[in-house]
């Protein structure tokens, strides 16, 4: 089995949405990014590649690379999962605790994780999504950020 740890953070911005996890967030500020900036799915993507050695998501899609403006993070996401399936490797489980002071995410972790179970096409009884604030202690309200854990278990070959 392998371990992944991502970390990701983006500051809040006007006339962005607010994506995470896939999830359309109702809110006036949204994240600032080169893609949809969905922060929650790079660290998720992060952590994936790191449990694989595979470097970062800064360094499979580069920002500098136009084809990446206003990505989604989702299908960026799917790659990432068929770089994992590829390397023999399967999810074992997925644990991600958003940072947010705004705003309350506590009505959107259900799809969030439905979402997520979706694109890696395993129970949502493997994803857990969580979300805190720092209690105006860190990001301040000025940016939202994510770590991600996941472990992976190698596929049985035949």
């Amino acid at each position: 089995m392998r371990i992944g740890f991502g970390y990701d953070v983006h500051r809040l911005s006007p006339e962005r949405r607010l994506i995470l996890c896939g999830t359309d967030i109702p809110y006036e500020l949204g994240l600032l990014g080169h893609s949809d900036a969905d922060v929650a799915v790079h660290a998720l993507m992060d952590a994936i590649l790191g449990a694989l050695a595979l470097g970062d998501i800064g360094h499979m899609f580069p920002d500098s690379d136009p084809k990446y403006k206003d990505a989604d993070s989702m299908e960026l996401l799917r790659t990432v999962i068929s770089k994992m399936n590829d390397s023999g490797y399967a999810l074992g489980n997925i644990d991600i605790t958003i940072i947010a002071e705004k705003p309350k995410l506590a009505p959107f972790i259900g799809e969030m994780r439905e979402n997520l179970a979706g694109a890696f096409e395993c129970e949502v009884s493997r994803v857990s999504v969580k979300a805190t604030t720092e209690e105006g202690l860190g990001l301040g309200g000025a940016g939202i950020g994510a770590h991600a854990v996941v472990l992976l278990e190698k596929q049985n070959v035949h």
